[in-house]
Formats: C-alpha cells, sequence, structure tokens
C-alpha cells in the first residue's frame, strides 16, 4: 500500500512515465517481506528499453523491473534507495520523507 502521495503527485508521475520519460515517486509503504524499510521510490518509464538503460546505468538489475503496463517501473528501497535520489538531486524526495543511510537508524 502506498501511503503519503497526493493525486496530483501520482497523476503527475503516471503522465511522465507514459510520455517516456524516467520519473520518480517516493512514498510511504509497508511489505511484510522488507520490514525494516518505510518508503520506496518507483522509477518508471513507459519505455521499457530506456527504463531497462537506466538500470544499467545504475548498477541494477534490470530483470527486477515490475513491467505493469502502463507504468513499468523499477522499487528503489533502503541505501540503493537514497544513493539513487541524491544522484538524481531528489532532495525534495529525501526531506520529506526523512530519508537518511541504515547505518543512521540506531541512533
Amino acid at each position: 500500500m502506498a501511503f503519503g502521495v497526493k493525486r496530483e503527485e501520482l497523476n503527475a508521475w503516471k503522465a511522465a512515465v507514459s510520455r517516456g520519460e524516467t520519473a520518480f515517486l517516493t512514498h510511504y509503504w509497508y511489505d511484510p517481506r522488507f520490514p525494516r524499510f518505510r518508503t520506496v521510490t518507483k522509477v518508471g518509464n513507459a519505455d521499457l528499453k530506456r527504463l531497462e538503460a537506466w538500470c544499467a546505468a545504475n548498477g541494477l538489475n534490470p530483470r527486477y523491473i515490475h513491467n505493469r503496463p502502463p507504468f513499468p517501473h523499477f522499487d528503489l528501497i533502503g541505501d540503493r534507495q537514497l544513493a539513487v535520489l541524491r544522484r538524481e538531486r531528489l532532495y525534495d524526495h529525501i526531506d520529506r520523507f526523512r530519508l537518511r543511510p541504515e547505518s543512521d537508524d540506531n541512533e
């Protein structure tokens, strides 16, 4: 389930993905398979070749793309999520969801 994202943000992400742009959507999330993580960033692009190339350029295995038309995406969690958001200069995502390295979680 997704929490903490406004309908306008979701619609903007869907529109960008549909146009073949690589778009980022971060939201609160819970999955019992990953109980340590409370957020996910969905990196989407309807152009699968572009999304695969983005994954490869970021050291991510394109095999893990969720190929769910019309919004294929790759889920980022944990330290990888934070590293990519920093590299993409999406500091608003980092600040809004109070993301920090996992090593800081016990402080």
